[in-house]
């Protein structure tokens, strides 16, 4: 059945509507094409307007002086909102580059660029492969059966991301275990518990862990990013114990769990369509396309946050000062106007202008480092692999900001290094 607009508008504020794609993409369409900047009020939450064509989000990402990521930069709950405006209050709440605006986002951001520029991408490039190389030789250990999410695909660009910040390898099932938690906040499989406290012992378990880290690479400093991020000065000040952590979490997290979605959800594509399976073996080249089109596909963010700064007209219709609107990434990625037969998965997809990195000044930092993993990783796999199906149903997780599959179970036959 074809929702209302009123209930397509709702379904973005219910986590369990991004675990099902047909759901979702309904819901997705019926606004793109009644409503496509359409207000939502949604129990237990704030009301937002939800902007779903990808020009008004584009339009939106370019005014980053109008179009603000504070003081609402994610879509929480009413009770998570007026929380997270007490923390920062406090001084203790996340103030990663994903809630700040400028002047601050652009001195902070500049901390961590040069560890992405491409001189530090090429740098990096043989230990990616080295560890694709690695993940895909573990397929056949694994005896041709696996939960590919669980089992390969949630730890490869963990350890890529990781290694850059100079962490040790015994560390890395805690900071998988706490990114789980952090993003699957609204899954049951994957939460520590529903409950605000329970949220934040995720958050401070973060920033003890990073406090020590900072202090560490104070002492003795290395040739790592974490040492960068210790080490960075504004105004001739080091940074505050909280945006040090910030720093910290927003490249441990999203540094690969996105990456990670984007794996998962482009094989189980490519399982679901043989032909394009068929047709990257048949034809290498394609692979830059390819990978284009799963992060397309996948857009493991589903969601930012904006408040308009002052009174405003989005894709035709008023907005006030102080009014949230939520971008959604995967409706501007299924936009019927940008992309000619945006339901088909096509490795070829040329141009392909998804907005899954954003745009404007808060593009995502690591974008070419997600690249060269997934790149990495079906440049490994693909010429190995001689068959591939589901072995059961695949599950995705429960959210309303990044998220992808969370079980993919496979059966495959692959030829030894």
């Amino acid at each position: 059945m074809t929702p209302s607009v009123d209930e397509a508008g709702r379904a973005l504020a219910d986590p369990t509507a991004y675990a099902d794609d047909d759901r979702l993409h309904a819901a997705l369409a019926v606004l793109r094409r009644e409503a496509p900047v359409h207000w939502v009020e949604a129990p237990d939450y704030n009301p937002f307007w939800a902007v779903t064509r990808h020009a008004d989000i584009m339009e939106i990402e370019r005014d980053h002086r109008l179009f603000l990521n504070a003081p609402r930069p994610l879509l929480a709950t009413a009770e998570m909102d007026a929380i997270n405006r007490q923390r920062a209050e406090q001084g203790i709440g996340l103030r990663t580059l994903v809630h700040i605006d400028d002047p601050d986002h652009r001195v902070l951001r500049a901390i961590g660029a040069d560890w992405f520029r491409p001189r530090a991408m090429r740098a990096l490039e043989p230990r990616v492969r080295e560890l694709a190389r690695r993940y895909v030789d573990r397929m056949v250990e694994l005896g041709g059966e696996c939960d590919f999410v669980q089992q390969v695909a949630v730890h490869y660009p963990l350890y890529v991301i990781l290694s850059l910040l100079g962490l040790p390898e015994s560390d890395f099932d805690r900071m998988l275990k706490l990114t789980q938690e952090l993003f699957g906040n609204a899954d049951p499989d994957l939460q520590r518990g529903a409950s605000p406290e329970e949220g934040l012992a995720v958050l401070l378990d973060f920033f003890a862990y990073f406090k020590e880290l900072t202090e560490a690479r104070r002492a003795n400093p290395t040739d790592d990013l974490a040492s960068a991020i210790a080490n960075a000065r504004v105004d001739g000040e080091p940074l505050n114990d909280f945006d040090t952590a910030s720093y910290y979490v927003i490249i441990a997290t999203a540094g690969h769990d996105t990456t990670s979605s984007t794996i998962s959800g482009g094989l189980r594509a490519l399982i679901e369509h043989p032909d394009q399976l068929d047709r990257l073996r048949a034809d290498r080249d394609l692979m830059p396309l390819a990978v284009e089109e799963m992060i397309r596909w996948v857009t493991p963010v589903k969601e930012f946050m904006r408040t308009a700064a002052e009174d405003c007209e989005v894709g035709g219709v008023r907005v006030r000062a102080g009014e949230a609107l939520l971008l959604s990434y995967p409706s501007a990625n299924r936009d019927e106007e940008i992309f000619d037969d945006p339901f088909r998965f096509d490795v070829g997809r040329d141009p392909n202008k998804h907005l899954a990195f954003g745009f404007g000044v808060h593009y995502c930092l690591g974008a070419a480092l997600a690249r060269m993993e997934v790149r990495a990783f079906f440049d490994e796999l693909i010429p190995r692999l001689t068959s591939i199906e589901l072995a059961g149903e695949p599950e995705n997780v429960v959210t309303t900001f990044v998220g992808g599959p969370k079980h993919l179970p496979i059966r495959y036959k692959l030829t030894p290094a």
